[in-house]
């Protein structure tokens, strides 16, 4: 276990292995509800493996006529079936994965049977049921305001997930632990990829597997 306590963090749509592997480790998580939203991050997109190599699912997002608006307020655009969408390209790429049938039915309402009016809401509730489905028992809180910089008690890591390379700030703390991916026959291994791409395929063995990506 690290000596940090205290992680801090994005809010993430179907986080990659990365920010799951941050779940697991730290006894307390923090997700910044409070920073002026950013766009082309994981806050509203995941990379998924299809048929024809990686692919992004992003939710649209309605930020309205302000230039800067907190995370906590935004909203999910409603011009579009997203829900639709995304759970059909969810079910193309994933439909003969091992473990996809023991999960789709735990995974599915979330894109059939319910409307969010915030992107956060969502995010936390979806993450809420893969957290249940992994075995990961954490506590976590919302920030009650922006938090600046990081403590000695408190790791930031806002910055260090983020799906652009150039972006985002070393993590030492994580190696990719590749695994089976369903068109591994087609395609060298993705690493960090959405933690639907490692449930659907290695189940129950995920939590081993997250485990292993966590370098102390």
């Amino acid at each position: 276990m690290t000596e940090t306590h205290t992680a801090l963090l994005s809010t993430a749509y179907l986080g990659p292995v990365q920010y799951y592997s941050k779940l697991l480790r730290y006894p307390e998580i923090i997700i910044e509800q409070h920073e002026n939203y950013p766009k082309q991050t994981y806050r509203n997109r995941c990379r998924i493996l299809g048929g024809n190599g990686p692919l992004t699912l992003s939710i649209p997002v309605d930020k309205g006529p302000e230039l800067k608006v907190k995370t906590k307020d935004v909203r999910i655009a409603t011009a579009e079936d997203w829900q639709r969408l995304h759970w059909r390209t969810i079910v193309s790429a994933y439909n003969n994965s091992p473990f996809f049938p023991f999960y789709q039915d735990e995974l599915a309402p979330f894109f059939h049977e319910k409307k969010w009016k915030y992107l956060l809401d969502f995010n936390l509730e979806i993450q809420e049921k893969v957290m249940e489905l992994l075995e990961i028992d954490v506590q976590i809180k919302l920030s009650t305001e922006f938090i600046k910089e990081e403590t000695e008690d408190m790791l930031d890591l806002r910055e260090v997930i983020h799906p652009k390379k150039r972006r985002s700030k070393p993590d030492p703390h994580f190696s990719p632990e590749p695994y089976t991916q369903v068109f591994e026959e087609k395609f060298e291994f993705q690493p960090n990829l959405s933690v639907i791409d490692l449930l659907f395929n290695e189940g129950p063995e995920s939590l081993s597997i997250l485990e292993e990506c966590f370098k102390e």
